[in-house]
């Protein structure tokens, strides 16, 4: 039997019409433009989180995690336990994201989550290696045993800061049947990555330099998913984090960390997480409803501050322009994924429950946002975000002086602690 966290809707849907795992995961983006949700998060007792899932490898957490949210009957428990496997085979850590205790000395109680330790030295390999491997997966079990003129074929369209555009290369090169074409923004991303998306020889990748900001690649991207008629021609899907697998497939560090860092006791932590497009912090949202024992999550921004400003105004607006900043993976005007958050708020405090309703609240908000620029939500939704979220911004120089800071107690670590 299917449970209601194993089906998916849009976020702008005010019929009752919805998608399987496959369905959200081949197509990206919901035809209204919405995110694919599931619409109910599923509830794990701390008896099992601290009595088995504390004790697990990375690799039998996220199946644990998976198997919540993909019913068994469209990939079954050996399937997916061989995507997991390979997905991560390409890690350089054994424990895929390890955990640096202390990096201040045991009175801070400060951790750092490493999760450069894929491919691409990109946190979105987590995701990526395994959404890649879920489309061939997809794609071989469709195609099995048809005529070359019949297979179906999806082309990938995906717009980068930076890391998204080398980690979904690197997640989906050679794999038979797909296209990939990524969108990056001319001058604005680090050389290392640029040269990560291009020199890549594979045949099935294609990277494309566009003049201006992440948001025009964005925008693009958008616009082409909206393209009934092309998006049906080409079987357009997304590796960008509007897809739901990059989400599912990043919850499970946040316990996988909650568990190094506590040595598996239940004790109330806060994760910051640096936010642009909102996925990342998003997994860490369904990891504290899911029931991890999350303080807070710390919303870290840079001038390009979006989400920093609606909580503390309630105003969703679209900046005239992007900052360009010292880490412009987080430069961008709109964070797609807050999307995602509005609606589950809006079903728990305007819609009261009703998936319907919420859909309806979300799509009159978006579409007030592609109008006017901006939109206000009501005062229960920021009281209720500001439950689980804090944030904050910082200036370019503000950035420096906190890597300063850092090496230097990475340097010497008795003398020197952060304020």
């Amino acid at each position: 039997m299917v449970s209601p966290s194993q089906v998916y809707r849009s976020t702008r849907s005010s019929d009752k019409q919805t998608y399987s795992f496959e369905d959200v995961v081949i197509q990206g983006l919901a035809s209204d433009g919405g995110l694919f949700v599931p619409p109910e998060i599923p509830q794990v007792s701390q008896d099992v989180l601290f009595g088995k899932w504390a004790k697990l490898s990375f690799q039998d957490l996220q199946f644990e995690i998976m198997r919540l949210y993909i019913p068994q009957d469209e990939i079954p428990d050996a399937d997916l336990k061989d995507l997991i496997t390979r997905s991560y085979s390409t890690f350089r850590s054994s424990d895929v994201t390890p955990v640096a205790k202390n990096i201040t000395g045991d009175k801070e109680n400060l951790h750092v989550l490493e999760l450069f330790h894929g491919p691409t030295y990109a946190f979105k390999d987590v995701a990526l290696q395994f959404l890649g491997n879920l489309f061939e997966y997809f794609l071989e079990r469709t195609n099995k045993d048809l005529p070359s003129e019949q297979r179906k074929k999806i082309t990938v369209v995906g717009a980068t800061s930076g890391d998204t555009g080398s980690a979904s290369i690197y997640g989906l090169r050679g794999k038979k049947d797909v296209s990939v074409f990524i969108l990056y923004p001319t001058g604005r991303i680090s050389p290392l990555q640029e040269e990560q998306m291009t020199v890549v020889p594979d045949k099935n990748v294609q990277t494309l330099s566009v003049q201006g900001t992440f948001d025009k690649c964005q925008d693009i991207v958008k616009a082409i998913f909206g393209d009934k008629e092309f998006n049906s021609r080409h079987n357009v899907g997304a590796v960008n984090s509007i897809n739901w697998a990059r989400i599912l497939s990043q919850m499970t560090y946040y316990f996988y960390a909650y568990f190094q860092a506590t040595g598996g006791k239940a004790e109330k932590l806060k994760f910051v997480v640096p936010s642009g497009n909102f996925g990342d912090m998003l997994a860490g949202y369904f990891a504290k409803k899911m029931g991890l024992p999350v303080e807070k999550l710390v919303i870290a921004t840079n001038e390009n501050d979006i989400l920093d400003r609606f909580l503390k105004s309630g105003v969703y607006e679209r900046s005239d322009e992007v900052a360009s900043t010292h880490s412009p993976a987080m430069d961008i005007l709109v964070s797609s994924n807050f999307e995602r958050l509005l609606w589950y708020l809006a079903l728990e405090y305007l819609a009261d429950g009703d998936s319907l309703k919420a859909g309806q609240i979300v799509n009159d908000w978006f579409q007030q946002l592609k109008t006017e620029g901006k939109f206000q939500v009501e005062k229960v939704i920021v009281e209720g975000a500001l439950k689980d979220f804090a944030s904050d911004r910082v200036s370019n120089e503000e950035t420096l002086a906190t890597i300063k800071k850092v090496y230097e107690v990475s340097q010497n670590p008795q003398h020197c602690i952060l304020d």
